[in-house]
């Protein structure tokens, strides 16, 4: 399916291009103690930090992980159909890959499917990842005032390690993956483990999102959404404020969402 915007990553315009980094194994994901660390540039105008998805939000590899699921599949004797793209895009592999088990009736069990795709994805990513248009600056802004970002993902810690590679770990106060809570998104789960361990409250963390079900997962959780779409479309709703890229998306744009502590 043609996505409904023109996000290709590039880096300082022209075309599309990878990233690249001296950097060749994993890194650990940085996860603080859970101690209350809530940004004091944040404070003023009431937003504590930031908690972005990754999958097509940071990186785009929406596109990645459909290939990925169409090969593995074709090996083992399916093709998929296009249809099924949309009901699996943003989704945790749980919900994805059971989906794609039952659609085709293939002889494998949901664990060893889980195998393949991850071990595949991760194949496909060291070979590099281009990043959405306006993600470095953001986390590079984000950065320079001292509020705090959080990574969270469906995807598994085994991905999330991968990608930081590409990503900077030195952007994240902490990273939270799907296997690491016991209900990943839709659930509200992900995004409350994250504002917990940043000891911030949720309706002070602005979500950034680009699936209906990381959205679902965030609206949950209590926190306004900037939702932008990449495979399929979301509509504006209240509390969610829906962009066609992330160069739309700078500090300011962020604050507004969260109302000011003196107005609260």
């Amino acid at each position: 399916m043609t996505r409904p915007f023109s996000r290709a990553g590039t880096l300082g315009g022209g075309a599309p291009a990878p990233v690249t980094s001296p950097v060749t194994s994993p890194v650990t994901a940085v996860t603080p103690p859970v101690t209350g660390t809530t940004a004091a540039a944040g404070a003023p105008t009431g937003l504590q930090a930031v908690l972005l998805d990754m999958d097509g939000t940071l990186v785009d590899t929406e596109g990645f992980w459909w290939d990925t699921e169409v090969e593995v599949f074709a090996e083992l004797g399916y093709e998929l159909a296009d249809e099924h793209r949309e009901v699996v895009v943003g989704g945790p592999m749980s919900r994805s890959g059971a989906h794609l088990i039952r659609v085709t009736g293939a002889d494998i069990s949901l664990a060893e499917l889980t195998v393949l795709l991850n071990a595949r994805f991760v194949e496909r990513i060291a070979r590099g990842v281009s990043l959405m248009p306006g993600a470095r600056r953001l986390l590079t802004e984000l950065d320079a005032h001292g509020v705090p970002a959080a990574l969270v993902s469906a995807s598994h810690r085994r991905v999330i390690d991968r990608m930081l590679v590409w990503l900077g770990p030195e952007h994240f106060a902490l990273t939270v993956a799907g296997d690491e809570v016991e209900r990943t998104k839709p659930h509200p789960d992900p995004y409350l483990l994250a504002a917990g361990r940043l000891g911030a409250d949720p309706a002070r963390c602005v979500v950034v999102e680009d699936t209906p079900t990381g959205v679902a997962s965030a609206e949950a959780a209590g926190c306004p959404v900037v939702a932008v779409p990449s495979v399929t479309r979301i509509e504006p709703a209240g509390g969610r404020t829906v962009v066609p890229s992330l160069e739309e998306v700078d500090l300011s744009v962020l604050r507004s969402l969260v109302p000011s502590a003196d107005r609260v």
